[in-house]
């Protein structure tokens, strides 16, 4: 059969090309009897989603660093868990991270379901990762469709039809390839074979394992697959964000409610995002406008927020947030939001 040939194609191009990834058990490795850890095969799926692996891998080192085991992690305070997230973006990642490891060990003793079923129950774990754990951890035959995955499905069966109204079309392909013996190296092989060689733009196709039985290629369309559906304008909401500081140098943060964006973050006080925006102010005080703007982009909207920078009193009580002493105070604990906004506004706070 035609898939079982590129099965076998694919898996020994990946045997000799396989990427070295810290989360990852090399396919040697795995031939000789060495079982992935199912708790690293989590997290860095969790760090993986929307979210480069270049950007990922020092974050995986440090939270196994400091969390080398699911049951560790979920004894982590959360503030702790969301300080050392900060800059890795979708937050709500962060949250559900200690929901589940949480779930994984008050539910099932510290040891991670093995069937997507059962992953499927746990928080934050939607099909595609059920379906990466199931696979990666467990070698059990779930196809895994990422957007590596989808791409090299629609340019080895020549699918015209664009995403996303394509996704069905392109799982029963990665299904009928996915093969019994070895899925979890399969489903690699695949990510690795999209990152690497079937590329966004201009595939390397002269050296892809599978170029002789790829469709698009045939038909000199490879470059020019998956069309995708046009993207709707993204819309644009403004803000302000407050900097204030007392004179011994504290300054005021807040938590910002665990549900919706940067939800369990520290973050500056700010007002509301709209189109058109309240001042809200979390303290009365003098605040300069340095005619600086923090200009940020979220998955479905641009965000701009104009910079109100306070220097205050020690007897001045904010409304909301309190006052953070300086030698506590750690700007990488930070979503990179408001990373920005110190980063404008440090000069008037007076920091180097």
């Amino acid at each position: 059969m035609r898939e079982q040939a590129i099965g076998a194609e694919i898996l020994d191009w990946y045997d000799a090309n396989a990427r070295i990834l810290p989360w990852r058990i090399a396919p040697g490795d795995r031939l000789a009897g060495i079982a992935p850890d199912p708790y690293r095969v989590w997290l860095s799926e969790i760090m993986l989603q929307q979210t480069t692996v270049a950007a990922v891998k020092e974050y995986f080192l440090h939270f196994t660093t400091l969390w080398p085991s699911v049951t560790d992690l979920a004894a982590a305070e959360d503030a702790a868990v969301m300080g050392e997230w900060a800059g890795l973006g979708y937050y709500a990642r962060a949250r559900n991270l200690l929901k589940c490891a949480r779930a994984v060990v008050a539910e099932h003793g510290g040891r991670f379901p093995t069937t997507e079923a059962e992953l499927l129950t746990l928080p934050g774990i939607g099909p595609y990762t059920a379906a990466a754990i199931a696979s990666i951890a467990f070698d059990r035959p779930a196809p895994v469709m990422d957007g590596n995955i989808e791409r090299v499905m629609s340019r080895l069966f020549a699918v015209e039809e664009p995403l996303p109204t394509s996704k069905p079309v392109l799982k029963a392909h990665a299904e009928r390839l996915t093969p019994q013996g070895r899925p979890g190296d399969h489903a690699q092989a695949l990510m690795d074979l999209g990152a690497t060689i079937c590329t966004p733009k201009n595939p390397a196709c002269g050296i892809c394992p599978v170029m002789r039985n790829c469709a698009a290629r045939a038909q000199g369309i490879a470059a020019d697959l998956p069309r995708k559906l046009p993207k709707k304008a993204k819309p644009t909401r403004l803000g302000y964000v407050y900097l204030a500081q007392r004179a011994d140098g504290a300054v005021l943060l807040e938590t910002r409610p665990d549900k919706g964006l940067l939800g369990g973050m520290l973050a500056f006080p700010t007002s509301d995002w709209s189109e058109f925006p309240t001042e809200a102010p979390p303290l009365e005080a003098a605040w300069e406008d340095p005619s600086a703007e923090v200009r940020h982009t979220f998955t479905h909207f641009h965000l701009r927020l104009a910079l109100r920078v306070a220097q205050v009193g020690a007897e001045v009580q904010p409304s909301r947030g309190v006052f953070v002493v300086r030698d506590q105070f750690k700007p990488s604990a930070l979503p990179t939001l408001m990373r920005k906004a110190y980063d404008l506004g440090r000069g008037t706070l007076g920091h180097n």
